[in-house]
């Protein structure tokens, strides 16, 4: 590559360098009385909020953020309770509820009594948000705190009556006719979702169709068709499998009916690392439910698990035993036993078997890692 060429220096620059600058001496003879002034006040305002400033700073604790206060400036004026924080909200007071189940399996919900005394799965009318709903007593009338409740309390309108029962019954016919409504139509739009359950609300102002699906469905068509059909509101709910055997029920492989079905209120979540723990078959087939999900009974003795596992002896560490030191190969807070392996003993001679009373945990102990003999070594011995 070609250098650059050097531009020549021209002795005219530096004449003219700094040819507009005008001198120091004239700025200052420029400067009026006034702009001194002004300036002079500027620069005390600025010492002066540099010094509030500091000074605010300098208030770090929390008795500098507070003053006494003295009859003079005390307030006395009566406060009343506004209807915000009302006086039934007292955290120690015990309210009777009754807890009532929409259909066999669902969630329980809570309500006010209204001064009725219920029995177990008596037919009541309660008052919710999406209207009058025909329910089941699932809990009797007990006292809980007012801690316990998670909004505020709905009432029972009424015990059920006979004319109550009949339109129950009268819902639950169209409900069966819905069914195979939903099978037609469904078809006819070429949809793929399979039908899990139908309710209908007590006063027919609404129809619901549960269904499952691999994905997302394009379903507007089909709720348009379902509204001219059924002249009520549609609504169409997509649930997961666990969802679908809680409503449909079963029997599990303990030969019992489904937890989720009977007396769960809530899905736990349940992983794999529990099974690990708690040394069971990795199988799929003998951890996971009807749905396909690992079964929700493994939850139940976690914590028991995870309580002994906490303070029983571990493996790989290191013990004093009657017998001498030895090192933890095996443990079951289940049965209370421990097998321990001598650091003295043969390799090949069993392990001894102690409780946890008998030992005493000296620290940990960590495998080491052995390189194995490669074939070229092999051929050579």
């Amino acid at each position: 590559m070609e250098e650059k060429k050097k531009k020549k220096y021209n002795p005219y620059w530096k004449k003219n360098k700094n040819k507009n600058k005008k001198p120091v001496t004239e700025e200052k003879n420029n400067v009026t009385q006034a702009e001194q002034d002004d300036k002079k006040d500027f620069e005390k305002k600025k010492v002066e909020k540099h010094s509030e400033f500091k000074k605010a700073k300098k208030q770090n604790t929390v008795a500098d953020l507070y003053e006494e206060i003295t009859p003079d400036n005390e307030i006395n004026e009566k406060y009343e309770v506004t209807e915000e924080f009302p006086a039934e909200y007292d955290p120690t007071k015990k309210v009777t509820v009754i807890g009532v189940r929409y259909k066999d399996g669902g969630k329980t919900y809570y309500f006010d009594p209204n001064g009725l005394e219920l029995s177990m799965d008596e037919e009541v009318i309660v008052d919710t948000s999406r209207g009058m709903e025909f329910g089941f007593v699932s809990v009797p009338n007990k006292e809980v705190r007012m801690t316990e409740l998670v909004a505020d309390l709905k009432s029972v309108i009424r015990r059920a009556t006979d004319e109550d029962r009949e339109r129950y019954a009268k819902n639950k016919q169209l409900e069966e006719k819905a069914k195979k409504l939903w099978y037609q139509r469904v078809e006819a739009f070429g949809l793929v979702m399979q039908l899990v359950d139908v309710e209908y609300t007590f006063d027919n102002t609404k129809l619901i169709f549960y269904y499952t699906a691999d994905g997302r469905v394009d379903f507007r068509e089909l709720v348009k068709d379902l509204a001219g059909l059924f002249h009520t509101r549609i609504e169409l709910r997509q649930i997961g499998v666990r969802d679908e055997a809680k409503l449909l029920g079963g029997l599990g492989i303990c030969g019992r009916p489904f937890c989720c079905k009977e007396f769960l209120k809530e899905f736990a979540q349940v992983s794999i690392k529990m099974a690990k723990e708690q040394n069971l078959s990795l199988t799929s087939s003998k951890i996971s439910g009807n749905c396909g999900r690992l079964m929700c009974c493994l939850s139940y003795e976690q914590k028991v698990y995870e309580m002994e596992y906490a303070t029983f002896p571990k493996v790989d560490s290191l013990v004093e035993t009657p017998n001498g030191r030895g090192v933890i190969c095996e443990s079951n807070f289940l049965t209370g036993k421990i097998k321990v392996k001598l650091m003295d003993a043969d390799r090949a001679q069993p392990a001894k078997t102690f409780t946890a009373d008998q030992i005493k945990v000296v620290g940990m102990l960590r495998r080491k890692e052995t390189e194995e003999p490669s074939e070229a070594e092999d051929d050579n011995k």
